[in-house]
């Protein structure tokens, strides 16, 4: 199936250009990757992790393909931007998928993974809040309990990566702070940012992954950049400077962000990691940028305003010039947009040939064709609803909290 890319054709300003690509990113999940569970469950979705799927329809290869819990939250969250964004058929369809995953997880909101638990769990709040529906009470109280109490003093605090080892990592840490500030656990999210910060961060000024403690009590640090974990730890400085007001979150915040702008973009477009679970690193970090344009707290000087704007404009840019290009190097395929793991580079129509995503040791593998995965297509989707959103200065936050 031959690409049809079209090329940079320079930036296009105002709400319908956004709102219009948002749609099309979400359209072409739905139609390709979004069903019901074994294509005929009652009232549920589910994300393929593949387009084209692997094997024929009923086939051993295709029922047994990985699922990606992780992958479908942030499916979760994306269709709570569409809906946010006036799509009509989205609030449905993130109630289903969260029946789906619930189905698909064996009847149980918690699995062996922090991480995975905690993305979930940011999602499921945003469904909540967010959206007209059953909502989700017993299992937000679940996660929220889970997440509070992996808290490991005995190792110089934090949660770990999963129920089962001693490996500490931001992109556990991250989201779970985020989740427990917007549950009104404020000390504890605001411990996790101290933490990450003391922690975790590089001589760079970026954000490492995590370390290992080892039998010793001694730590392995994993210095690898990642540019999800800038975005998590990003959005739980933002998140606790608006609770707090305290100066050291936004300090955070706009030292990193600078450091951001030099290190994980290129011409001001964020950088892609591969297919996989890598797929959706760039759109964690855009996703956490836009917060900042829309959910920078209320200035109290003048002087503030000044601050607050221009740091939300340096942040806007980077999602406007990744949203940007990320579409003018879509391939298209039945008239809908198909993105690739780099923005800056011409996408290509995903087919059968090769293998499709694996989960192994805790992670995925990338489809031989990245633009395959799932992970990419929701990363792409999520830099168009993500320049949609503070297009039309969206806020995230609604100035509620679900009590703990």
């Amino acid at each position: 199936m031959p690409a049809d890319v079209e090329s940079p054709t320079g930036a296009q300003r105002g709400p319908a250009p956004a709102l219009a690509r948002a749609t099309a990113a979400v359209s072409a999940i739905r139609e390709r990757n979004l069903h019901r569970i074994g294509h005929w469950v009652p009232f549920t979705r589910i994300g393929a992790s593949a387009w084209p799927p692997p094997g024929r329809p009923l086939s051993k290869q295709r029922l047994t393909a990985s699922w990606n819990y992780w992958w479908q939250a942030h499916l979760l969250d994306l269709l709570v931007d569409a809906a946010l964004l006036g799509d009509e058929r989205a609030a449905g369809e993130a109630n289903a998928l969260v029946r789906g995953i619930k189905i698909r997880n064996t009847g149980r909101w918690t699995n062996a993974y922090y991480d995975d638990m905690a993305w979930l769990a940011l999602a499921v709040e945003r469904c909540d809040r967010h959206l007209n529906g059953p909502g989700h009470a017993r299992g937000q109280r679940i996660l929220t309990d889970v997440l509070y109490a992996a808290w490991a003093p005995d190792h110089g605090g934090g949660i770990p990566w999963r129920t089962t080892d001693h490996f500490f990592n931001v992109p556990a840490n991250g989201p779970a702070g985020i989740f427990l500030a917007r549950r009104g656990r404020v000390e504890r999210a605001v411990a996790t940012a101290d933490w990450i910060n003391e922690t975790m961060l590089l001589p760079s000024g970026l954000i490492a992954d995590g370390f290992w403690v080892e039998s010793d009590g001694s730590r392995r640090y994993i210095n690898a950049m990642y540019t999800y974990c800038q975005g998590v730890a990003l959005g739980l400085y933002l998140e606790c400077f608006g609770l707090t007001r305290e100066p050291r979150h936004l300090e955070r915040l706009e030292a990193l962000l600078g450091v951001v702008e030099q290190r994980c973009t290129t011409n001001g477009v964020v950088i892609g990691a591969g297919g996989g679970d890598g797929g959706l690193f760039a759109g964690i970090l855009v996703r956490n940028l836009a917060l900042i344009v829309t959910d920078l707290p209320t200035p109290h000087t003048v002087a503030e305003r000044r601050h607050f704007r221009a740091l939300s404009a340096r942040a806007r840019a980077i999602v406007l010039a990744s949203a940007e290009s990320a579409w003018a190097h879509r391939a298209e395929y039945n008239g809908l947009p198909v993105f690739g793991a780099d923005w800056s580079s011409p996408a290509a129509v995903p087919t059968t040939d090769g293998e499709a995503s694996a989960f192994i040791g805790g992670a995925v593998r990338s489809s031989s064709s990245p633009e395959r995965d799932l992970s990419v297509q929701i990363s792409g989707a999520m830099a168009m609803t993500a320049a949609a959103l503070i297009t039309l200065r969206s806020p995230e936050d609604t100035g509620t909290v679900t009590p703990g």
